[in-house]
């Protein structure tokens, strides 16, 4: 509870005032002054404290004054509040305060209602509980947008050449491919493939490319081959006789053995087919016919013919057709390994060659050797050996590279099947996609891709924050807003305002969360606003929308879950209020003041001010008031007795009027304060017994239990009829019959309980 207002300095009209320091406040503190006095400089420092928002303090900086403001309050238990260098020393946040401020922010600013009084309306029904769940979903909105502009930033950073086509967040998913170099050479194959679909259909495969070996076993078998059966002294004889013979001998003899037969037709021995003698003598015809026998041929056709297949096999245009069988497989190598994987086609063919030709020579070497003397047994040399083997490491190596080649030409085919049906566009775009991954996962890229997905991986998780703190919320406000709605009507009935709210709501917004509802007249909706026709600015008067922002205001009061700890500060309520209004309203600050810490009233209307004095306790209030001092004003006692007008006086003069002259205007009236007359009899009358506070009905009971003893305070026959005009009276009080308001009014019956009431407070 605020007890003292110790100090106001260059503050407002306050030039340096600690008048009230030793005034003590009290649960209720009434504070009169006329308009321009300093009342709402005083709301202003009591909002400032409730808020922290210094502005409000410095921006009433006393004109003129050469030093900062400077306020002292002080609180129960000896706490202190101080507003000094532009700061408070200790925040107060349990100060409530309606003032024409809170109308502006809640309500309207003038006659159209702005984003922000919906804004600050829904913090306001929401309640402390409440917007600190709107403030944690607010926060996580907040931090949501923060995401997004640094994804915005990262998103930047990746160029969009890197990306192609892709957008940002494709870009940076795009999974690693270890073997990326592979895939990206294969992709570029078939899209050059695609291409090339008619180039393909006419290139060949790969042929088989082949080296003729050389039969070594053969060979030697038939260069071992002699005539076991022919005399080797004759074979020798024939041989030296074939010397002798000349160049040719030999054939000319071998031919001359063949026209034996011939020669000899007719005769009954062999002749010689030159000379026509007899042969049976001749020495050599015996070592001939050994020699030249059939055997002899055979071995020497086969030695020729060897020959002659080594010469075709490894001879002739052989070489040359092998090296353009290797030039031609080198161009088709050229050709297909931009389509696919293609052995390298490295071959030496001038060394093949080489060795080729020596390892045929040095064969073609030991035939010759062979064909002159055809019986000697002979064998090919470890030389020659060697030649071949070198020959056939070179045709070891031809065939391992044919094989490989021929491999390929399973693949060559598939290359042909989808180059005859290749979609060129998705093949690039395949090469493209292929690109855009090696280039992901390629610095700077890879590390500004990680900065984004760390971002949104944040940004989803703030999100999932958000959605939580949404639908917490959401399911608070279900509760809270109907029985905000219907709270606000039920102080908008008390007010006797002429309409009522509809469809209080929340409403969320880009902006934030916010409020919408609807204002019913004569069960009309009318809108907020409108361009044109009823609304909100045109439907209600400056009162309707004070007292639309009073109901706001104590309607917020009753969610409040700590409201007896409240000091609720008041300023001006009566301003734009119509006068019947006022009874309610001092009705409701009555009902709210035994809810809460402290009400502090602040006021021009010294006639409301009063009305909320006299139903008060005398030991809960206080009343200062703001008076001229110089050129400033100064804080003082009020005393309030002198200022009021009798409500008594003024009561008893309506009923008495109404006895001399019905008039339905003020029968109301006349019905509601026939219970206070009697109230202030008593008062009067007995107030040993019936002190403040007290109700006539502890009263009566009192009075009951004591008539016929000595200390008797009614006889039985007063007490009878106070009982009866109380009841009578009771029917046109809130606290006793919930339908006061609407309670039926009879004339006749009113005056004759009137004339009883008058009668009853007239005895003495």
């Amino acid at each position: 509870m605020l007890e003292r207002i110790q100090l106001l300095r260059n503050i407002g009209q306050f030039d340096s005032v600690n008048a009230a320091a030793q005034i003590p406040l009290s649960t209720l503190t009434v504070i009169y002054g006329e308009n321009g006095r300093g009342k709402t400089t005083l709301s202003s420092v009591f909002r400032s404290l409730s808020t922290g928002d210094a502005s409000l303090v410095q921006e009433r900086h006393r004109l003129g004054a050469a030093h900062p403001p400077h306020v002292v309050l002080g609180f129960a238990g000896g706490a202190t509040a101080q507003f000094q260098n532009g700061a408070w020393s200790t925040p107060m946040p349990r100060i409530a305060i309606f003032d024409d401020a809170f109308v502006a922010a809640n309500v309207c600013s003038g006659v159209e209602i702005g984003t922000g009084h919906r804004q600050n309306l829904h913090e306001l029904i929401l309640g402390a509980q409440g917007v600190a769940l709107n403030t944690t979903l607010q926060g996580h909105v907040s931090r949501v947008e923060e995401h997004n502009r640094t994804l915005t930033q990262r998103a930047n950073a990746i160029p969009a050449a890197a990306r192609g086509s892709l957008n940002v967040d494709d870009f940076c998913a795009l999974a690693a491919d270890p073997d990326i170099e592979g895939s990206i050479a294969t992709a570029e194959r078939n899209l050059a493939a695609a291409r090339s679909a008619d180039v393909i259909r006419q290139q060949a495969a790969f042929l088989p490319l082949t080296l003729p070996g050389f039969d070594v076993d053969a060979m030697n078998a038939l260069l071992g081959r002699t005539l076991p059966d022919l005399e080797a002294e004759a074979a020798a004889r024939v041989r030296a006789h074939l010397r002798n013979l000349g160049r040719g001998g030999e054939t000319w003899v071998s031919d001359g053995m063949g026209r034996i037969a011939g020669a000899s037709q007719g005769n009954d021995h062999e002749v010689c087919p030159f000379c026509a003698q007899d042969l049976a003598g001749s020495p050599l015809i015996q070592h001939y016919q050994a020699y030249f026998s059939e055997a002899y041929d055979g071995l020497k056709s086969a030695i020729t013919q060897t020959g002659q297949g080594i010469n075709t096999t490894h001879g002739g245009e052989v070489p040359a057709a092998f090296e353009r069988a290797v030039r031609v497989a080198a161009q088709g190598r050229t050709f297909w390994n931009a389509f696919t994987d293609v052995p390298e086609v490295e071959v030496d063919t001038a060394a093949v060659l080489r060795a080729w030709t020596a390892a045929r020579d040095s064969v073609l070497t030991v035939l010759r050797a062979k064909a002159a003397a055809p019986l000697e047994f002979m064998a090919i040399s470890p030389e020659t050996i060697a030649l071949i083997e070198v020959y056939d490491a070179h045709r070891a190596d031809i065939s391992a590279l044919s094989i490989s080649l021929q491999g390929s030409n399973a693949p060559i085919a598939v290359v042909k099947e989808q180059a005859a049906n290749a979609d060129v566009a998705a093949r690039t775009a395949d090469l493209m996609r292929l690109q855009a991954v090696r280039a992901r996962h390629s610095e700077p890229l890879s590390g500004l891709c990680t900065d984004y997905l760390t971002e949104k991986a944040a940004k989803t998780a703030t999100e999932a924050l958000r959605t939580q703190a949404r639908a917490a919320l959401d399911n608070y406000r279900q509760n809270i807003f109907p029985a905000y709605e219907a709270a606000i009507n039920t102080y908008l009935q008390r007010f006797n305002a002429g309409f009522r709210l509809a469809a209080v709501s929340p409403v969320n917004t880009r902006g934030g969360s916010s409020c919408s509802y609807n204002v019913v007249i004569n069960n009309v909706s009318v809108a907020l606003t409108a361009d044109a026709g009823p609304a909100f600015r045109n439907t209600l008067s400056a009162g309707d929308r004070n007292t639309l922002a009073l109901a706001f205001f104590f309607a917020s009061l009753d969610q409040d879950p700590q409201l007896e700890q409240k000091i609720l500060v008041i300023d001006d309520p009566m301003t734009s209020l119509d006068e019947h209004r006022s009874l309610t309203t001092v009705q409701e600050m009555r009902r709210m003041q035994a809810r809460v810490s402290q009400v502090i009233v602040l006021s021009h209307s010294k006639p409301f001010l009063c009305q909320l004095w006299e139903g008060a306790d005398t030991a809960a209030r206080q009343a200062m008031l703001i008076r001229r001092d110089g050129v400033g004003s100064t804080l003082a006692v009020w005393d309030v007795n002198n200022d009021c007008i009798t409500e008594h006086d003024r009561r008893h003069g309506l009923v008495a009027a109404y006895l001399q002259a019905a008039d339905p205007a003020i029968e109301r009236g006349v019905a509601a304060a026939l219970r206070h007359i009697l109230e202030a009899f008593m008062r009067v009358a007995y107030p040993a017994t019936f002190p403040p506070g007290m109700l006539l009905g502890p009263f009566l009971g009192i009075c009951q239990q004591r008539v016929g003893l000595q200390n008797e305070i009614l006889s039985q026959a007063d007490v009878d009829e106070l009982r009866a005009t109380l009841a009578y009276a009771n029917r046109f009080h809130h606290d006793t019959n919930a339908a006061y308001e609407t309670e039926a009014i009879n004339d006749q019956e009113l005056a004759h309980f009137s004339e009883r009431v008058l009668a009853f407070a007239r005895r003495g």
